[in-house]
């Protein structure tokens, strides 16, 4: 008299009633009531087993329909209460029309028979203390099961919310990256209009033909670092148009790292932070070197400025690189680093290490 672990949910119908779990439970404790009797028994093992079996299953559908019926039950009694006593009421009421349908036609009743009471009482006397430990035990299973179930429930929902959250947490995010580099480039076209220099028709060019190839990638919450070092070397170009006797680049990356996993726009915000606030406000200029190594699991990327250092404006933490971050903890955690130095005699370095993750 067990329940279906694997629906914790309340069973209905008769086939949920008569589950084979149920079934093999009962069976095992009409064996052992059985054995128990048959050295004494008229008949043998299988004469006493039939008449425990036949016990058993109706304790056993005692049990399931007290399980469904009624649906609704007054406040001050449990459920369960009404299945451990119907249990116990089936055994004796089970066994009373078992030995009396069984009985002789024309002879006396049961009780009268030595032999036949006997029997009624040993079988009624361990079925009562057998059934309704059985069905408690049913009951303290089920009820885990159920726990267990809603648990698992939880915890699957609460997962599904953090998801949800962080999904959405860095679709913020990237809402924050996209503006803040397409309004920096705008300016920059803006700029040289306003100056008339002759280089703004060819910028504005190359910043269309730029923002045509980059934009999509924008709204990606993560690409690779071949894709980012693409987009890392157009905006360099770009920037160079607009100063070319004030900026220099190099990139120097292992192959081997191109295919990696990074959040969308990582190393771009990383060398716009260097133009922005170490080479545009220099008067000399300077140059940017970008290193790419991957070392075994980890991968290591430096952004190296001759400009200006952190002892500029902000100390060069603009709305990049706090955005940044952020998105780095919620990809990562804590298995990836930002740090961000000054470098003597002047300049700065930014060192990002991440994960190495294909992509």
């Amino acid at each position: 008299m067990m329940s279906d672990v694997r629906n914790p949910a309340k069973p209905r119908g008769l086939a949920a009633m008569l589950g084979w779990r149920r079934l093999v439970v009962t069976l095992c404790g009409t064996s052992f009531v059985g054995l128990l009797l048959s050295p004494g028994w008229h008949g043998g093992f299988i004469a006493v087993f039939a008449r425990a079996t036949s016990i058993g299953f109706a304790a056993l559908l005692a049990f399931g329909l007290l399980e469904q019926w009624p649906r609704r039950l007054p406040r001050w009694i449990a459920r369960w209460v009404l299945q451990v006593v119907a249990v116990a009421a089936a055994v004796p009421i089970s066994a009373t029309i078992l030995y009396a349908s069984t009985a002789p036609a024309g002879g006396p009743p049961f009780w009268q028979v030595e032999g036949s009471l006997e029997g009624f009482m040993y079988l009624t006397v361990l079925g009562v203390m057998l059934a309704p430990w059985m069905a408690l035990g049913a009951l303290v299973r089920q009820k885990d099961a159920l726990a267990r179930h809603q648990a698992l429930a939880f915890d699957l929902e609460r997962s599904e919310l953090a998801r949800q959250a962080l999904d959405a947490r860095l679709r913020l995010l990237q809402a924050q990256v996209s503006p803040h580099f397409l309004f920096n480039s705008l300016a920059t076209v803006q700029a040289l209009v306003d100056t008339r220099s002759p280089q703004a028709s060819a910028v504005l060019r190359t910043l269309t033909a730029y923002l045509r190839a980059a934009v999509p990638r924008l709204d990606e919450p993560v690409t690779t670092l071949g894709r980012e070092l693409e987009l890392v070397e157009a905006y360099l170009e770009l920037m160079q148009l607009r100063m070319p006797d004030r900026l220099q680049f190099a990139l120097h990356v292992d192959a081997a790292a191109r295919s990696l996993r990074c959040p969308s726009v990582t190393l771009l915000t990383l060398v716009e932070n260097a133009v922005r606030h170490g080479i545009d406000p220099s008067e000399d200029g300077g140059r940017i070197d970008i290193h790419v190594e991957r070392a075994g699991a980890r991968c290591t990327v430096r952004v190296v400025d001759t400009g200006l250092g952190l002892g500029s404006g902000a100390g060069g933490l603009g709305t990049g690189l706090a955005t940044l971050r952020e998105r780095l903890q919620l990809s990562f955690g804590d298995a990836a680093r930002l740090d961000l130095r000054a470098r003597s005699p002047r300049g700065a370095c930014a060192e990002l290490e991440l994960p190495a993750v294909e992509a």
